[in-house]
């Protein structure tokens, strides 16, 4: 016999809740088999907690969940793999390019809040040393009064 897991066990194992397993299954990545009254209870195969985890790495790697489930789809067709991996390939690719320009734009704002924070350092230096100047230029005074 198979192995079956509720959503329960699901949730569980990859620490989510029950309501985000319940959305991947009206996206469609999930098909589990409805059983008990009214077919009320869920079943899960082996194939959907595959498709899970699939679509839990596919959002770590930044991926729509349209993108991995178009490519997760492809992976349960029988047909040459070449096609499938080409498809991987090009989001692969496609996420890479938004990825790389994030991180220029995040350079880019990371170059320029050090240049803020040398200004501000600088400015705040040189106001101590106005004060401290007055302050001793104050004292000076108080002496050479006495």
């Amino acid at each position: 016999m198979a192995i079956t897991y509720s959503i329960s066990d699901l949730a569980r194992e990859f620490d989510l809740t029950t309501r985000a397993i319940r959305f991947y299954e009206d996206m469609g990545l999930l098909q589990p088999e409805r059983c008990g009254p009214g077919g009320r209870t869920r079943v899960y195969s082996g194939r959907d907690r595959t498709r899970l985890k699939l679509t839990l790495r596919a959002k770590r790697l930044g991926l729509s969940l349209t993108e991995a489930k178009e490519i997760i789809d492809m992976y349960d067709s029988p047909r040459d793999t070449g096609p499938q991996l080409q498809k991987f390939l090009f989001v692969i690719a496609e996420h890479q390019k938004q990825l790389e320009a994030q991180m220029t734009d995040l350079q880019a704002n990371l170059d320029e809040l050090k240049v803020h924070q040398r200004e501000a350092k600088a400015l705040l230096a040189q106001s101590l040393n106005q004060s401290d100047r007055k302050r001793s230029s104050a004292k000076g005074k108080m002496t050479d009064d006495a």
